[in-house]
């Protein structure tokens, strides 16, 4: 079967890792253009403080995510995240400067970026497909995050690669297009920063670039010799408990079923996801979404055996289980997967 979209399940929730540099990032805009006291709530509603997260690589996804919304909410600007981002460095980038050292274009650092979400940070799945000279990066919403924090964490994402890419290569780079699945409203500063048409009331979130940006050679001279490392990425409770439900899919424990496996209480692992800002059903729903939606996309399995493979009785309730998860029905996704007519038919 040819293969039309490229899948990739990168999500990162709760205490999984995320670089510190954004977090950094963030917090540097918030002490810029805000009072000093937002800053010291901001650190102690994280449970961080300044010492702590300057010596650190790594926090938490939920850490990173709070600190956007926290901002989002104090500015009350729509475009706040993209604005935040557009001032990264490349001098910033700590553990990832090793990595994009050895590349020779930016399709190189790309191409790592979306291979590593462990070590660069992700908020979704993305799917990932090449179209008449341009790549696209949709994003998917599997993980149900409220519609304002997603654009956030979208838009910062765009403006933080364009801001790296742009000083890797010493070129002006420009998105072909971003499409935005919200109502319109004034997204002027996203519009001059990365060149693009900026579409309202998209079915998805999605930007697209042109590949002879990604075959530009990188020029920005490190200031120093990389060694080879490998990163301590610490361990996370919720991948651990991840990495069970996969195992265990499509026959996924009940809550009760997975505490009795942790040797706790239903009422313990409750509260250590809820800690986490998550919950034991948003994590049976990540798992299941993203196993239909690899099926759906990498198999010749119709929409009734997937169906059956995922154990579901009727393939009604798989069709409305997978509405409910994504906000599409399968065969939306089924479709992508078909030969392309033109350039907006995915």
């Amino acid at each position: 079967m040819q293969q039309i979209c490229s899948y990739k399940p990168n999500m990162r929730v709760g205490d999984q890792s995320y670089p510190a540099y954004e977090l950094k990032n963030l917090i540097n805009y918030l002490a810029d253009n805000f009072k000093e006291e937002h800053v010291e709530q901001l650190y102690a509603n994280i449970g961080l403080d300044n010492a702590v997260l300057r010596s650190s690589e790594f926090v938490y996804v939920w850490q990173v995510d709070y600190a956007m919304s926290f901002i989002r909410r104090l500015s009350q600007d729509p475009e706040i995240a993209a604005k935040a981002a557009s001032r990264y460095k490349v001098v910033e980038l700590d553990v990832l400067q090793p990595y994009l050292a050895k590349f020779n274009t930016l399709g190189d650092c790309l191409q790592f970026a979306i291979a590593h979400p462990e070590l660069v940070g992700s908020f979704s799945d993305t799917l990932i497909r090449n179209d008449l000279g341009r790549l696209h990066v949709r994003w998917l919403n599997t993980n149900k995050v409220e519609l304002e924090r997603y654009s956030c964490q979208f838009q910062h994402s765009i403006c933080s690669l364009l801001a790296f890419a742009k000083e890797l290569t010493a070129q002006p780079i420009q998105l072909s297009h971003i499409a935005l699945a919200e109502p319109c409203r004034d997204a002027s500063f996203l519009a001059i920063k990365t060149g693009a048409e900026v579409e309202f009331d998209a079915e998805f979130f999605e930007w697209s670039i042109a590949h002879e940006y990604l075959e530009l050679p990188l020029t920005y001279q490190f200031e120093q010799q990389f060694n080879q490392q490998q990163l301590d990425v610490e361990s996370s409770y919720i991948s651990d408990l991840l990495k069970i439900l996969r195992q265990q899919a499509p026959d996924l424990p009940c809550m009760d079923a997975m505490a009795d496996l942790q040797n706790i209480s239903a009422r313990t692992l409750r509260r250590k996801l809820a800690a986490a800002n998550t919950s034991y059903q948003k994590l049976v729903d990540q798992v299941r979404c993203q196993m239909a939606i690899d099926l759906i996309l990498t198999s010749d399995y119709s929409i009734d055996e997937i169906s059956d493979l995922m154990g579901f009785g009727e393939v009604s309730h798989f069709r409305q289980s997978f509405k409910h998860w994504i906000g599409h029905p399968p065969g939306h996704f089924h479709r992508l997967n078909r030969p392309l007519v033109t350039e907006s038919s995915c």
